[in-house]
């Protein structure tokens, strides 16, 4: 078999992400909303109607606005956590299957492990997609790293992981006090330095490619996250990547 993916756009205005595994397409998140979703999909050669599962990393609207029309359009099955569920202001999703944040599970061609992530949401969770030998992983949405998620990310051979926001930008841009605190956090989002620091303890030779994501629009950079994460890696800047806020991105397939 074989793991690909793309992005269909990765920041704090939306995120979605397609993976395929053999014949199985699933789509992590769906930030935006379903004609956008939609058109993204026909661009990179999917039609909708072939997804077998949308998953729900969390509940803000950056990461679910599309979900429940896409979900009722196209007849997709939604997996997310009870919590996630709860908040989400449209339930009127057709199928919903419930997951465990801790458990493993399968669906097609594909074998899905979700992690608990340190996020202002109320059950909150990413995952690690895999073919049965090689992983591809989406580490986003995170204050800080848990010993845990080190843990379940060591050893992935691909992964999309966040740099939010540059820390002198947050701290001398417009956005009020109570909100730099949310983002900077234990609960809010990885920084540059931060997603520098993760991703160094992280590489190994095995690690194919690294993509960094969910960058403010605010209060980050694409140059400033990219040199961030390349000056603390040995290999630098070689298979590092920065995915597109609001655009398609390119299919990336693990070898």
């Amino acid at each position: 078999m074989s793991v690909s993916f793309i992005s269909l756009g990765s920041g704090s205005n939306g995120n979605s992400t397609l993976v395929r595994v053999a014949d199985t397409l699933i789509l992590i998140d769906a930030g935006f909303s379903a004609r956008i979703i939609s058109q993204r999909l026909f661009d990179a050669g999917v039609d909708p109607e072939q997804i077998s599962a949308i998953l729900v990393s969390h509940e803000h609207s950056d990461h679910v606005k599309g979900i429940a029309v896409l979900a009722r359009k196209y007849h997709i099955p939604v997996w997310l956590t009870r919590g996630s569920f709860s908040r989400l202001k449209d339930q009127n999703i057709p199928k919903v299957e419930f997951i465990h944040p801790h458990g493993s599970f399968c669906i097609g061609d594909a074998k899905i492990t979700p992690f608990p992530i340190p996020h202002d949401a109320a059950e909150p969770c990413q995952y690690i997609i895999s073919d049965g030998v090689k992983r591809f992983a989406i580490a986003t949405d995170m204050g800080c790293v848990t010993p845990y998620v080190h843990q379940q990310l060591s050893g992935v051979d691909a992964l999309l992981l966040e740099a939010n926001y540059d820390h002198t930008m947050l701290q001398n841009g417009s956005y009020p006090y109570s909100l730099r605190t949310r983002i900077d956090g234990r609960y809010g989002h990885l920084s540059n330095d931060q997603s520098a620091a993760l991703a160094a303890r992280l590489e190994h030779p095995g690690l194919q490619k690294l993509f960094l994501g969910h960058l403010s629009e605010n209060n980050n950079t694409p140059q400033s996250a990219f040199e961030s994460v390349a000056n603390r890696l040995q290999r630098g800047g070689d298979d590092v990547a920065v995915l597109k806020r609001a655009a398609l991105g390119d299919w990336f397939a693990l070898s």
